[in-house]
C-alpha cells in the first residue's frame, strides 16, 4: 500500500485527526492541501495551517497551507483550484472539519445550531462538490467523511438532537453521493472512532485533561483512513467504517499502541451501533 504522489485535500487539518491523517499520508510522499481556518496560533488550541505544513513536510510529504472557512463557497472553490494548480489534481478528499455542542433543544443557541450545520453538513456537501470534478480524473478517487453510521436509535438524538442532525448530515452526504457517483468510480465512505479520541474537543469542550487519558490517539483514525484510501474505489463505497474494525481486518492486532494511557478504561464514543461488535481480543478495559 502506498499514497506516494497522491494529493489529499483535507479540511480541518491544522490539528487533531485531520492532521494525523495528513501526516500518515505524507510518510508515503503524498501531497497535502491543508484547508483550515487557523492561520494564527490560538491561546488554547495548538496548531495552525503553517505548523501543520511543517509536520507534513518533516514526514516526507509536500504541503500547501490554505486559509479556508468551509462555510464560504468562494473560499472552498478557490482552495480546490489552488490545490489542482499546485499538484495537478486531487485524488482524495477528507471532510474532517466539524463543530460540536452537546446540548438539548432549549439550551442550544441558534447561532451555535447554524454553526454546526454550516460546518458539518453544508461544509461537507460543499467541499465534496468542489472536489468531485477533479476526483473524476483520478485513478483511485476517495472521499472520506469523519462522521458516524446512520443509526436511528433514539439514544443518539434525545440529549443533543442539533449535533446529531449535523453529524448525520455528513453521513448522508456520503451515503447519497456514493450512489450518485457510483458510475464515476468515486468512493464515498464514512469513518468513525469506537472510542473517544484525544483531540482539542475532548480537552477543552468535553472532558478535560483527565478525559484525555481515557482516549485513543488520533493515529488510530489516521491508520484506518490509510487502509481505506488504498482500497479499490469501485469496490469500496457507501460504507460506514469503525476504526478498529478496519484495522483488525487489515491485520492489526496491537491496539494498545493507540491508548493515551493503558491504565485507564477507554471512553466509548457516541453513535457506534450496538450491533458493531469489537474485534476479537479488543477491549475498552484498562490493559495495564
Amino acid at each position: 500500500m502506498s499514497l506516494k504522489g497522491k494529493t489529499l485535500f483535507v479540511t480541518g487539518a491544522s490539528r487533531g485527526i485531520g492532521l494525523a491523517i495528513a501526516v500518515r499520508a505524507a510518510r508515503d510522499g503524498a501531497n497535502i492541501a491543508i484547508a483550515a481556518k487557523t492561520a494564527e496560533a490560538h491561546p488554547k488550541l495548538p496548531g495552525t495551517i503553517y505548523t501543520a505544513a511543517n509536520e507534513i513536510e518533516a514526514a516526507g510529504g509536500a504541503a500547501l497551507p490554505l486559509i479556508v472557512d468551509v462555510r464560504e463557497e468562494a473560499q472552498v472553490f478557490e482552495a480546490v483550484e489552488k490545490t489542482v494548480a499546485r499538484f495537478g489534481g486531487i485524488d482524495i478528499c477528507v471532510n474532517n472539519a466539524s463543530a460540536i455542542q452537546l446540548t438539548g433543544t432549549l439550551q442550544t443557541d441558534m447561532r451555535r445550531y447554524d454553526l454546526m450545520h454550516q460546518i458539518n453538513a453544508r461544509g461537507t456537501f460543499l467541499t465534496s462538490k468542489a472536489c468531485i470534478p477533479h476526483l473524476k480524473q483520478a485513478a483511485n478517487p476517495h472521499v472520506l467523511n469523519l462522521s458516524p453510521p446512520l443509526d436511528m436509535s433514539p439514544k443518539w438524538f434525545g440529549t443533543h438532537v442539533a449535533y446529531t442532525m449535523a453529524k448525520f448530515g455528513m453521513s448522508m452526504c456520503a451515503f447519497g453521493m456514493a450512489e450518485e457517483f457510483r458510475s464515476d468510480g468515486i468512493a464515498f465512505n464514512c469513518l468513525w472512532p469506537r472510542t473517544a479520541v484525544a483531540t482539542a474537543a475532548i480537552r477543552f469542550a468535553l472532558a478535560g485533561d483527565e478525559g484525555m487519558r481515557h482516549c485513543r490517539t488520533p493515529e488510530i483514525m489516521a491508520d484506518a483512513a490509510y487502509v481505506i484510501f488504498n482500497r479499490p474505489a469501485r469496490e469500496c463505497t457507501g460504507q460506514f467504517f469503525i476504526d478498529d474494525v478496519v484495522l483488525h481486518d487489515a491485520g492489526v492486532r496491537d491496539f494498545d499502541q493507540y491508548r493515551v494511557d493503558a491504565t485507564k478504561d477507554l471512553f466509548p464514543d457516541f453513535f457506534v451501533p450496538d450491533d458493531v461488535a469489537m474485534p476479537p481480543g479488543v477491549t475498552l478495559k484498562a490493559s495495564a
